[in-house]
Formats: structure tokens, C-alpha cells, sequence
């Protein structure tokens, strides 16, 4: 008699040994969290609902977490607060999130630091800007002072001096007094301080042969 073998699914183990075994490879899976994604750590896919482990909340909190970081790293925070809003004990998002940690999938200091890196290479944004951006995203002050310090004062103004480069041509034909206060004005919307955005701003319409008066107090 012929004995038919069943095919049993196993259902994929919480976390890895090691983050090389978590993603697959040597490297941590964070990626470019500005606009990067991380893959699928431990099998679970980005679909998967969490209702599926509705009786154990370790496993809906793992769930919703790797399905989050399928689509883009995200903070410590982000995902605490996305588990507290499925109703997830804290307790148990705690775990996952440690777990988390432990395996590399989540590092908030190497988060903020190429949050930084992204935001200010391609939005130009100043330290201040950046800041807030990163306590909206739950990080710590002294990791945002530690991530925003990595660029100088040069890599500040440089960064100013570009935007008002690509911006200066559509104020052309604007009173010259409308073109500092609409050029500063955008500066300060990108985190900028009053007296660099004056600066860069008169220079830059100095350069055209523009008239500008005022000082470096302008507000």
C-alpha cells in the first residue's frame, strides 16, 4: 500500500540569529530611508494581513513591522506607533521591536544620518528643517543633533547658494525689494536663518547688477 506523504507549510520563525541571516546577505537591510525599501527579512510578505496571527500580538506586531519595512525603513518610533494604532500591546511591540534591533532592521542613528544625507543632497533642506523632520519621526535630540552635525557650514551655505541659483530667474522682472522677499522667503521655508538667506540672496542679485538695499539684519 502506497502511503501518501502530507506537505506541511511551516510557518517562517521570529527574527534571525544574525542580521546576514535575517536579510540574506552580509549586509544590514536599511537602506536609503528617504526613499529606499528593504527587503522581506524572514518570509512574511508585504501582503500578508495581520489578522492572520490575530491570537498571538508578538506575531501581529511582527507582522505590521515587516510589512512597514517592506516598504521603506522606518524608526523605532514609527513602528510603535503603527502597532499601538492596531491595538497591539506595548509590551509586545516592545519585544518585536528589540528583536528588531537586534538583527539590524531597525537603527535609529543610522537612520537619522541617512535621512540627513538623503534630505539635504536632494531637497537641500537646512539643519533645522532636517531636525524637525526627525522629531516627527520619533528620534531622540541628541541622535538629530549627532545626524545634523555631520554637515559643516560650508555644506549649509553651499546648499543655499544652489537653491537660489535654480530659483533667482523666475523673480526676474519683479521690483528688486519683491525678489529679496520672496528669494528669502523660500530660504526660510527650506530651514534656513534670516541673516544667511539675506546674504546669499543680496549676493546672488548683487551679481545681476541689482541694487539691494538693506543689511545683514533683515528679517
Amino acid at each position: 500500500m502506497t502511503v501518501r506523504r502530507q506537505s506541511v507549510r511551516q510557518r517562517p520563525r521570529f527574527g534571525a540569529e544574525h542580521p546576514a541571516e535575517a536579510t540574506g546577505s552580509g549586509k544590514s537591510s536599511l537602506g536609503n530611508p528617504a526613499s529606499g525599501s528593504v527587503g522581506d527579512p524572514t518570509g512574511v510578505a508585504a501582503g500578508d494581513s495581520a489578522g492572520d496571527f490575530a491570537e498571538d500580538p508578538v506575531e501581529v506586531a511582527r507582522s505590521i513591522g515587516l510589512n512597514l519595512l517592506s516598504a521603506a525603513p522606518k524608526s523605532r518610533a514609527q513602528l510603535a506607533e503603527a502597532m499601538r494604532g492596531r491595538g497591539v500591546p506595548d509590551d509586545a511591540a516592545a519585544q518585536v521591536l528589540d528583536r528588531f534591533a537586534e538583527v539590524g532592521l531597525i537603527d535609529d542613528v543610522a537612520f537619522a544620518a541617512a535621512w540627513v544625507t538623503s534630505r539635504q543632497s536632494v531637497r537641500r533642506l537646512a539643519p533645522r528643517a532636517l531636525a524637525t523632520e526627525l522629531r516627527r519621526k520619533g528620534i531622540a535630540e541628541p541622535t538629530i543633533l549627532d545626524a545634523v552635525g555631520q554637515l559643516t557650514d560650508d555644506d549649509v551655505e553651499s546648499a543655499a547658494r544652489e537653491l537660489i541659483a535654480r530659483r533667482i530667474h523666475g523673480t526676474a522682472g519683479l521690483p528688486t525689494p519683491a525678489r529679496v522677499r520672496r528669494l528669502t522667503a523660500f530660504l526660510s521655508r527650506k530651514g534656513y536663518g534670516g541673516q544667511l538667506a539675506f546674504r546669499v540672496v543680496r549676493e546672488a542679485l548683487d551679481n545681476e547688477g541689482c541694487d539691494v538695499d538693506g543689511d545683514d539684519s533683515f528679517e
